[in-house]
């Protein structure tokens, strides 16, 4: 009989902490299940390791080529005999023995969730540190629809982390492989597009630890560009999906979020803020691909030609501030907003007095108070 879950252990360069996640998931209370360890060529001494298991539900597979992650994932997922799949790289490690038997009795008895996750810990040199802030979606157990899922992961509200999901596997076997051309966006990409299909459910108690260290694939991914080019082809296509599926609206919350994405790139060019930069010529070819009209074009360009002379303005780069102002007005000139700004500015010392101290009032008059959804320190 075929296991009922597969863990797919991708690992690399990665023999060290091997142990540590294949004992997390050889001592949780739901026992049904397989471990493929899925060796992408490395160096050290991951065969070995991964040979010393004597559990029968414990296989090890060595690529003949190094495949790369998400090729990697693919394959693992290929390999898969379970119902369900949890994906888990070789540094993470589960944190609940109760895990699995969780989410599995919570599958089971839900038809209509795709796949189930929970927040998770940060883990540092072998000890826990702190929640992972982002991966907080509430203080309750919760089964989203899938639509309002979908709406809540495109506009932000929250992240998921990876290793805590336990997905069906005829989530990728009828909806989406992992795309081989977002090597830092394909997870969001297939939690975005599931939910287009099914409904989710998350846990708020931390079911695994994400472990933090100089060989962590998506830190090494976060040192590139990649980070920015992906993030602008997941909006778009999920704009695409979205719309497909009816959620015409959330057109604005494209351009916001496709606007401050340019902006920080721009900016942390210019400013050499992080390596997701990108220059000017980069964003108009980026432009190019990612709009649809030319009105959206000169829409798009004006938002962040404004946002990134706001950037320039906090920077004390006046000179450029009122350049890419008047740039952005050239684009759209009914913003007036950003008239305002520009006027200010154009006064001087007065002007830049009068913008700083509307900015410190504003806090005070839009704070709100704290709530019990806020994340636990």
């Amino acid at each position: 009989m075929p296991a009922t879950v597969t863990f797919v252990v991708p690992c690399y360069k990665l023999a060290h902490l091997l142990p540590e996640c294949v004992n997390s998931i050889l001592s949780q209370t739901y026992a049904d299940f397989e471990i493929l360890i899925m060796d992408d060529c490395s160096p050290d001494s991951t065969a070995e390791v991964a040979r010393s298991f004597t559990d029968k539900r414990v296989k090890y597979i060595r690529n003949e080529t190094n495949l790369g992650h998400l090729r990697n994932y693919n394959k693992g997922i290929l390999m898969a005999e379970g119902e369900y799949i949890w994906l888990i790289s070789a540094d993470d490690r589960l944190r609940n023995p109760r895990a699995l038997e969780t989410y599995v009795q919570f599958l089971k008895s839900h038809p209509k969730v795709g796949y189930v996750f929970s927040s998770g810990m940060f883990l540092q040199n072998g000890q826990e540190t702190s929640l992972i802030v982002d991966s907080w979606w509430g203080p309750r157990d919760i089964v989203f629809k899938g639509h309002d899922f979908f709406v809540r992961l495109y506009r932000g509200d929250a992240n998921i982390v990876c290793p805590s999901c336990l997905v069906r596997k005829d989530c990728y076997a009828t909806v989406s492989m992992f795309p081989l051309d977002m090597p830092h966006a394909a997870d969001r990409y297939l939690w975005s597009l599931w939910a287009l299909t099914y409904d989710v459910a998350y846990f708020a108690e931390p079911m695994v630890d994400y472990r933090i260290h100089d060989l962590n694939i998506m830190k090494t991914l976060r040192r590139s560009r990649i980070v920015t080019t992906d993030m602008l082809a997941w909006q778009s296509r999920m704009r695409e999906k979205a719309e497909e599926a009816g959620h015409s609206q959330l057109a604005s919350t494209w351009l916001s979020n496709v606007s401050n994405l340019y902006v920080y790139a721009l900016l942390s060019d210019r400013f050499q803020l992080s390596p997701h930069c990108m220059n000017f010529d980069e964003f108009e070819e980026s432009l190019n691909q990612h709009t649809r009209s030319a009105g959206e074009k000169k829409n798009l360009r004006a938002r962040v030609y404004a946002g990134f002379a706001d950037g320039c303005y906090e920077r004390g780069d006046f000179a450029e501030t009122l350049q890419f102002y008047r740039k952005a007005l050239r684009e759209v000139s009914f913003m007036p907003n950003i008239w305002a700004k520009y006027t200010l500015l154009r006064l001087g010392k007065l002007g830049i007095t009068f913008r700083r101290a509307a900015r410190d009032l504003r806090p005070l008059l839009t704070r709100r108070p704290r709530t019990s959804s806020t994340p636990p320190a």
